[in-house]
């Protein structure tokens, strides 16, 4: 049974989505503020989040940005604010769909549904926070120093875990514009990856070696 992570402020708006998810056989959570998102999804790894954008405290963009750096789970954005730039926002923070208030909870329920049936089996949470930004890899709170290059290629198998890359693909999408990137550069950028994280107390081999085959990301156990 699916879980279903319910953020919103107005209780007359949540109930209705509740019920309507719970009618269809969804287990579902009710978090008022924005400052309590992050905690729940770290801890509890719902299978879907639905999310209005102006919640007290952190707003919805901020939350799903910062659910970004750790997991992919999908994310439904709901708001009353109709312009096509609070749209394109949310959506440009990582949300997965789109709702405008007022809306059909039936509605909801079918998006909720579709996308499931998409994200099913491809949803991971890692104790990694990754800023795209700020280039920055941090573990349980603590940064790990990576190059612009290194973090680009870690980056890429992050993103896609246990997808495994050859090093031709690396090249092609990590480093596309620099002329002087070979073979022996990837593996040398993935033994400096492997040093550092293992001097962050990693121990699980993360960036694994697939043999005749390229590389591939791990989520530790």
């Amino acid at each position: 049974m699916s879980h279903i992570l319910v953020v919103e402020d107005n209780p007359d708006i949540a109930l209705q989505v509740q019920r309507f998810l719970e009618a269809n056989n969804f287990t579902t959570h009710h978090i008022v503020k924005g400052d309590d998102v992050i905690p729940y999804v770290r801890d509890n790894k719902p299978d879907l989040v639905v999310m209005d954008l102006v919640i007290p405290g952190k707003d919805g963009v901020t939350c799903c940005s910062e659910i970004r750096e750790f997991s992919n789970v999908p994310i439904i954005m709901l708001t009353g604010k109709a312009e096509e730039i609070d749209r394109l926002i949310g959506l440009e923070a990582g949300a997965e769909d789109y709702m405008g208030k007022p809306f059909s909870a039936a509605e909801l329920v079918m998006r909720v549904q579709a996308i499931l049936r998409r994200t099913s089996d491809h949803v991971y949470f890692s104790i990694f926070s990754v800023d795209e930004e700020k280039q920055k890899l941090s573990y349980k709170g603590e940064d790990i120093p990576l190059t612009t290059l290194e973090f680009h290629l870690y980056n890429l198998l992050f993103k896609n875990p246990e997808r495994i890359y050859s090093r031709q693909q690396i090249i092609d999408l990590v480093y596309p514009n620099i002329r002087d990137i070979t073979d022996r550069t990837i593996d040398s950028h993935i033994k400096n990856i492997r040093k550092k994280l293992k001097a962050a107390g990693i121990k699980e081999n993360i960036v694994e070696s697939v043999y005749g085959a390229g590389y591939r990301f791990r989520l530790p156990l």
